[in-house]
This record gives structure tokens, C-alpha cells and sequence, in this order.
């Protein structure tokens, strides 16, 4: 969770901050619909490894409840939350879907414990999965269905098929990947049409850029994972953060997000949290308009621009 200090407040996000230049608050997603670009993630709505419950469920489902009131219109979840857990919670809390919200989830990796996970990318298990995540969704489609990890025992082209399957049988409106190199996104795109990617990206690790470029140029959104920098806006980045958190009466936590939204229009991160003050937080860090000289400072930070898979 990132340090707060003050900062701005989710109501300030509607209340006329958006002096200082435009910038894309919404992204259209290629072959579903516009979801504002600054979302909700719900892993943190899970327990230590992303295993069993964190809390009490009834605050789960206010929180799922507030981030939508809040304007967040893209929610990303998985099977393997939980597992199953937290796609029950997004359920319990939004189901039936009002118009204009999109849920995303994701399937293909298996987990046994808090530490125990492997792929299975066999298009009937991918398809099982798919199947179970529609029940607990309370849905018939799934708008946005990703591709946890490629599983390397399995070839892309019956990955791929599996999931471009169920999408002609309705049951996912669009497809997704998680965690790919360009060169696999390239592929995968001669194979169907790919809506998304989610892979990690953020002001400290910016080993995807070359996904990323790739993302603009087919017009992808892509999904940044560990958007916060998992924890780790300490130390010297911490110095420069305030520097211009300070300037913008904002959070270490609201800059790096606004630095996302500035970095490139595709990018749409959905960031997660269980506490109600700190999704506020994170919401509100939409409004924040970030100059040029600001975007340079913050652009030093992070890691040289090279394309690798992952962790």
C-alpha cells in the first residue's frame, strides 16, 4: 500500500480538475466497449498469496461497489484469485452488470496453494475454465477474457483457437494476454484479432516498452500489472516522487498512476486494494495533470526500456 500523505479525494475527480491540457480518459477496446482508463484490480481483495479471503466478505463487496460508483468502468480479476473467490465477490457485488461496465478475467494457470501454481494451456482445460468463470461471474459472455500465461507445453495456435472458440460460441466478447514478449504478441495477432495485454509495467520496471509500442501501433489496451511498483516507491524514487507530488498536492501512489495515464493513451491500469480511503486515493489520481517537466523527472527513474517476459 503506498504511503499517503493528504492528496486529493475521489470527489475532487469530478469536481473540475481537469485544467492543464487533455488527456484520454477513456479507451475503446477492439472489438468491445469504451472503459475508462483507470480501473479496478481485485487480487487485493484475496488473502496472503493471493490464496483464501482478506477480511471480511461483506467489505469486499462495498469496496467492489464503491470503485464503481467512483467511475471505474473496467474491472480485472481471475479465476486463480482466491481461487474462484474473487470473481465471486465481483458477482455478489455487481451482478447483474449495469451498462457500460466491463468485466475482465483470466484463466489458464492452476493454483494448489498460497505458493503452488502451474499453467495448463490444453484448450479443455482452457475451456473448463472459461465455463466455471461464467458461473461465477453470473454472466453469459465474458467481455474480456485473458490468457493467464502461455503455457509452453501446449502450442499458441490451440491456446489461441481454444479461446477464439468460445468467443464465436458468445461466451468471451474479446481475448487478452498476460505476460507475453512482442515477438509472441506478434504471433498471436496472426493468428485472431487480440483486444488487450497485461503485462507488468510501472514508473520503476519498464521491461515491456516494447509490448507497449506494440499495443499502440495494433491499438491494444494494455493492462499494467503491479501498477504501484508492488511497494517499492522508497528510497531516492521516493525523493523525486515527492518532489512532484508535492507540486501536485497528491500521493507518492496517485503520481505513479498519473504517470501511467500520461505515459502512453493505451495504457489503462486497475489498481487493487481492500480499503475504501485508499481506492478513493487511487481514483482521483486521474484528475492529476502531470507537465512535461514532470514527465521528464519522473521518465528518469525508471529501468532502461528493454523487452524481456515477466517474472
Amino acid at each position: 500500500m503506498t504511503e499517503r500523505t493528504g492528496g486529493r479525494t475521489a470527489g475532487q475527480l469530478a469536481g473540475g480538475q481537469l485544467a492543464g491540457g487533455q488527456l484520454a480518459e477513456t479507451f475503446t477496446l477492439r472489438g468491445g466497449a469504451p472503459v475508462r482508463r483507470l480501473g479496478f484490480g481485485t487480487a487485493q481483495l484475496t488473502g496472503g498469496g493471493y490464496w483464501g479471503p482478506r477480511g471480511e466478505r461483506a467489505d469486499a463487496v462495498a469496496v467492489l461497489r464503491r470503485a464503481v460508483d467512483g467511475g471505474a468502468t473496467l474491472i480485472d480479476t481471475a479465476d486463480n484469485y482466491g481461487p474462484g473467490l474473487a470473481e465471486e465477490l465481483v458477482a455478489e457485488a455487481l451482478a447483474p452488470y449495469p451498462a457500460g461496465l466491463t468485466v475482465a478475467t483470466k484463466g489458464g494457470v492452476v493454483r494448489t496453494s498460497d505458493s503452488t501454481w502451474h499453467v495448463d494451456g490444453r484448450p479443455e482445460r482452457l475451456r473448463a475454465m472459461c465455463e466455471a468463470s461464467l458461473r461465477r461471474l453470473r454472466t453469459e459472455t465474458i467481455d474480456l477474457y485473458q490468457l493467464h500465461r502461455l503455457d509452453p507445453a501446449v502450442p499458441m495456435e490451440e491456446q489461441i483457437g481454444a479461446l477464439d472458440e468460445l468467443r464465436r460460441e458468445g461466451k468471451i466478447r474479446c481475448i487478452g494476454l498476460d505476460t507475453i514478449t512482442a515477438e509472441q504478441l506478434e504471433r498471436a495477432l496472426s493468428l485472431t484479432g487480440i483486444a488487450s495485454v497485461q503485462n507488468r509495467f510501472n514508473l520503476l520496471d519498464r521491461a515491456s516498452a516494447e509490448v507497449l509500442k506494440l499495443c499502440e501501433t495494433h491499438g491494444l489496451a494494455f493492462l499494467p500489472w503491479f501498477p504501484l511498483a508492488n511497494g517499492a516507491l522508497t528510497g531516492a524514487t521516493a525523493s523525486a516522487l515527492d518532489s512532484v507530488a508535492g507540486r501536485h498536492g497528491a500521493t507518492r501512489g496517485q503520481i505513479a498512476l498519473a504517470w501511467l495515464l500520461h505515459r502512453s493513451p493505451v495504457l489503462c491500469p486497475t489498481p487493487g486494494t481492500g480499503s475504501p480511503a485508499h481506492l478513493d486515493e487511487n481514483l482521483a489520481a486521474a484528475a492529476i495533470r502531470l507537465s512535461a517537466e514532470d514527465m521528464r523527472g519522473l521518465d528518469a527513474l525508471g529501468t532502461p526500456e528493454i523487452d524481456r517476459p515477466a517474472d
